[in-house]
């Protein structure tokens, strides 16, 4: 949510903004929020000279009596009723234009940086850099669901049976494999200086609205009926929560942090959920990357967040690319963000494992995360990363670490996490 003061006195930049990201759709609410911005300040106005009036003019009361003059006390009694009668209408009329132009102004995209090419959708994003040689090997690799059957390490008809479609189970290696692969992120990252955390799986709406915008939460957020609770479509949204109406000094600054947890997400919107597959699904398991920061040290702690992810990748083998987002692929808290691709050998493409963000201080605006310095408090930066997904993650773990006898390589780092396991053998041919 952008500072009404700077749209009030940028309203042609703020419009500006919104065309980059082709939503001419809501031009019209700068015009909308300005007008009432200028409505909720007169009120206000209004509302602090009628209280001066009325304190000055009740201490008239106790004179006039003292001096024996009820009539006019009366007379002065009834225009301090009519004030206060004025007040309460003005207090109404207050909280209407500050819920409306919450409204309004939650809906107006954060200000993208410079670096953002201009774009209108995910089809015009821009690679940026690859790492390691993405390599299709002369044998065929199969899909992974088929992989993962060899090891007898996956049974979806079961879980459509008890869940639908978009769950799974995962047994035997395979969800040995992405238990270890957990284990590993969460190392990896406190060994970076990350704290651990295991935040709660479900938020309230105040902090929900705080994190994310209104669309994307009606596409993603599963609704718990009859409570004011949704589940977390990722540990990004309780991690930032935890900071809701908190100030810190900024010498504490930066907070980096890495937490673990379920995700649930209704996909509403998406290019469909799978019958048979682990690619897009309604629960997964994610560790995260989260940094609250100064203002002045978001941009350079975005460059470590997704150097982070691809060093992680990396180290298990995987190529990767990063993609930068484009203007029109941005979600509308987003300043500024970048996906880190791996490389599929089956399809002969890279996908999507991570998305990097700077969210400026938009999330900090709407949920009052503030920072204190020697010139008072401000609003913090936040930041997120994904390290990794799984099992999103073990389609390219499986796919680029596959040998030609059906076996799949466990990398160094991990074998630790797989009682020392320097491959998993399959089951099933």
């Amino acid at each position: 949510m952008l500072d009404i003061k700077f749209v009030r006195e940028n309203p042609d930049f703020v419009k500006e903004n919104i065309k980059k990201k082709f939503q001419d759709e809501k031009l019209v609410l700068v015009d909308e929020v300005i007008e009432l911005d200028e409505k909720l300040r007169d009120v206000k106005t209004e509302g602090d000279n009628l209280r001066a009036k009325r304190n000055k003019t009740s201490k008239q009361i106790g004179a006039l009596m003292g001096q024996g003059k009820k009539d006019e006390a009366e007379k002065v009694k009834e225009e301090v009723s009519d004030i206060n009668d004025r007040l309460v209408q003005i207090e109404e009329d207050t909280r209407k234009f500050q819920d409306q132009l919450k409204e309004k102004m939650q809906v107006i995209p954060q200000i993208i940086d410079d670096s953002v090419p201009i774009g209108k959708d995910d089809s015009e994003n821009v690679e940026i850099e690859r790492f390691g040689e993405n390599v299709t090997p002369d044998f065929e690799v199969p899909y992974h669901v088929d992989i993962m059957e060899s090891f007898n390490g996956i049974d979806l008809d079961s879980a459509r049976d008890t869940s639908g479609a978009g769950f799974y189970y995962l047994k035997g290696d395979i969800a040995r494999l992405h238990s270890a692969i957990l284990s590993y992120a969460r190392d990896f990252m406190i060994d970076k200086g990350y704290e651990y955390h295991i935040p709660p799986f479900m938020i309230r709406s105040d902090v929900v609205t705080g994190v994310m915008s209104f669309a994307e939460m009606e596409d993603m957020m599963y609704k718990i009926e009859g409570e004011d609770l949704y589940l977390i479509g990722t540990s990004e949204h309780s991690m930032i929560g935890k900071f809701i109406n908190s100030i810190t000094d900024e010498n504490e600054m930066p907070l980096r942090m890495t937490s673990y947890s379920p995700c649930f997400r209704k996909e509403v919107g998406a290019h469909g959920i799978e019958e048979r597959g682990v690619y897009r699904i309604h629960q997964f398991e994610k560790q995260e990357m989260v940094i609250i920061c100064k203002p002045e040290d978001s941009k350079k702690f975005y460059d470590e967040l997704w150097k982070n992810t691809v060093e992680f990748f990396r180290s298990l083998e995987i190529p990767v690319r990063t993609l930068e987002c484009c203007s029109g692929d941005l979600a509308d808290l987003k300043v500024k963000s970048c996906d880190v691709e791996a490389w599929s050998p089956r399809q002969g493409k890279y996908f999507e494992v991570g998305s990097c963000s700077n969210l400026g201080d938009a999330q900090a605006r709407r949920l009052k995360i503030r920072l204190r310095g020697e010139k008072g408090n401000y609003f913090a930066h936040t930041l997120n990363n994904t390290v990794v997904a799984p099992p999103r993650m073990l389609i390219a773990f499986l796919e680029n670490l596959l040998q030609e006898d059906g076996s799949v390589k466990i990398p160094k780092p991990l074998q630790m996490y797989m009682g020392g396991m320097e491959k998993l053998v399959p089951k099933n041919k």
